[in-house]
């Protein structure tokens, strides 16, 4: 089993590639298939509330708020977390899991951090 971690942006975070250097760019890797066990969303902000948007993104398909979105506008307290554990997602070369949050807290950055815990299939 494996994890991969990421602060979320107001732009887009590739949570499993936030650095940009699978092939392909953010998502999984060529000739990899990962089965996602869950998915966890912290608000770390002592005192103020944040939101986010989720996307599973196919490869190939654009992200589209109308077609790859599966969480919208979802707001977080200050100190909660959001756990997606309830169903099983297999994501084959080029899929990805793409964030986008907000308020800004400097630089783009947001007081949301993800995990995603996945094993190799």
């Amino acid at each position: 089993m494996a994890i991969k971690n990421a602060q979320l942006t107001t732009t887009t975070t590739y949570i499993l590639d936030p650095s940009g250097v699978n092939d392909p760019v953010g998502a999984v890797p060529a000739g990899k298939t990962y089965a996602v066990t869950n998915i966890l969303v912290c608000n770390s902000s002592l005192t103020t509330a944040a939101s986010f948007d989720m996307h599973l993104v196919p490869q190939g398909i654009p992200l589209s708020n109308s077609v790859t979105c599966v969480v919208r506008n979802l707001e977080l307290p200050a100190g909660e977390t959001f756990t997606f554990d309830s169903e099983r997602i297999v994501l084959e070369t080029g899929d990805a899991i793409v964030f986008v949050a907000e308020p800004d807290s400097g630089a783009g950055l947001t007081t949301l951090a993800a995990t995603v815990s996945y094993l190799e299939v």
